[in-house]
């Protein structure tokens, strides 16, 4: 669902051309320090890239999710540690709040969120809890006007930036599964929030990573997103779906990033008197790689366009996540391949595509999990 072709062309042109121009640039500066540059920060402000998805009514673009998948193509032809910074915001940080957040809750964080004023990050996983998220076992008991949480949550995504957490605690113990938790807005400097030390992970330098820990951290009961007990998790998954169509999108951006840093390799590297790119075997390599990033994009504008129009599009969003994460991967192979031992060293981007890449198949529901959730789904729809 394009609303104004003219006005997202100009978008997508400005997208591309500060990918270009400022963030390609400054990628190994990032994967040497660990940090994106503040000027940088500052410019991706500017541009609004944080409200992207959040509606305009609160100071964001409001894009749609087709407008939203055009712009993560563009966003992902650099360094994933980008696309982390803003999307917490856009997506799992926000989307909660816009879905089943009160109106008092949305005009008082979403105006700061579409600004890039506060980073927004999402708790869910812990120490225990992963891909069952369900089995979470963070408490939050109520105590008069606040709820009182206790518990660890792992991995979470911008939480040494992060200005707002939208946690999932267990609000009743009751009630073993998904329906006795709740989703918090839980501010930074609350008494009791803390973090642990970021964590050092294989790849994605500059997009940070940490435990939140709450000890008696005591949040005003007017934080709990919907102002309900027992609806956190299936906000949670409703924030899902869509998290899943934007990270297949980021996932094609990646691999056509990579692909096109490959393709002008053999172009120009000669072995036996001619440019690799002649020989047939890495024609097979570019080849392959092409049709299943076009088949992967093509999956994502449809699933979007669904998602558009009023569809559930459960399945689709896992079927996305599962063939575009698998597929950037495979790519990722194909192409320090196509570099061969220039693809190992440092020097050549792809090196550090192939390791940032590898998150894809994980994080957002891992690859397993989106077959289970697209078998399940098949049966259930079989079964009616």
């Amino acid at each position: 669902m394009i609303r104004d072709q003219e006005t997202l062309s100009i978008l997508l042109d400005s997208l591309s051309r500060f990918v270009r121009e400022r963030l390609v640039p400054a990628e190994n500066e990032v994967a040497e320090t660990d940090e994106i540059p503040a000027d940088i920060v500052g410019e991706m402000r500017e541009l609004g890239l944080f409200g992207l998805s959040i509606p305009e009514e609160y100071g964001g673009l409001g894009l749609t999710m087709e407008e939203e998948v055009l712009a993560a193509f563009e966003i992902a032809k650099t360094s994933p540690a980008f696309r982390s910074l803003i999307g917490t915001n856009n997506g799992i940080g926000s989307q909660g709040l816009i879905i089943d957040g009160t109106d008092a809750q949305k005009h008082h964080y979403l105006p700061k969120l579409a600004s890039g004023e506060l980073i927004a990050s999402f708790a869910l996983t812990e120490p225990g809890s992963g891909s069952d998220a369900a089995s979470l076992r963070t408490t939050a008991v109520r105590d008069g006007d606040h709820y009182v949480i206790n518990g660890t949550k792992r991995f979470i995504t911008n939480a040494p930036e992060a200005g707002i957490y939208t946690v999932m605690a267990r609000t009743n113990p009751d009630i073993k599964g998904a329906s006795g938790i709740s989703a918090f807005i839980v501010e930074k400097g609350t008494p009791g929030l803390s973090l642990g030390k970021i964590d050092r992970k294989m790849g994605q330098k500059g997009a940070h990573t940490c435990d939140v820990i709450f000890e008696n951290c005591r949040v005003p009961a007017s934080n709990i997103i919907g102002g309900k007990e027992g609806v956190g998790f299936k906000t949670a998954m409703k924030v899902l779906d869509k998290g899943r169509l934007h990270i297949s999108a980021i996932c094609v951006g990646a691999a056509e990033r990579m692909l096109d840093d490959a393709l002008r390799y053999a172009m120009e590297r000669k072995q036996f008197g001619q440019p690799i790119a002649e020989f047939q075997l890495v024609q097979a390599m570019l080849a392959d790689s092409r049709a299943e990033i076009y088949a992967a994009r093509s999956m994502v504008l449809d699933a979007a366009r669904r998602r558009d129009s009023g569809q559930d599009v459960a399945t689709e969003a896992s079927c996305c996540k599962l063939f575009a994460s698998e597929m950037c991967g495979r790519v990722a192979d194909r192409a320090v391949q196509i570099h061969g031992g220039a693809g190992y060293v440092s020097e050549y981007a792809v090196e550090r595509f192939y390791r940032d890449v590898r998150l894809f198949r994980i994080y957002e529901g891992t690859t397993q999990i989106q077959q289970l959730v697209i078998a399940r789904n098949m049966i259930r729809d079989a079964s009616r």
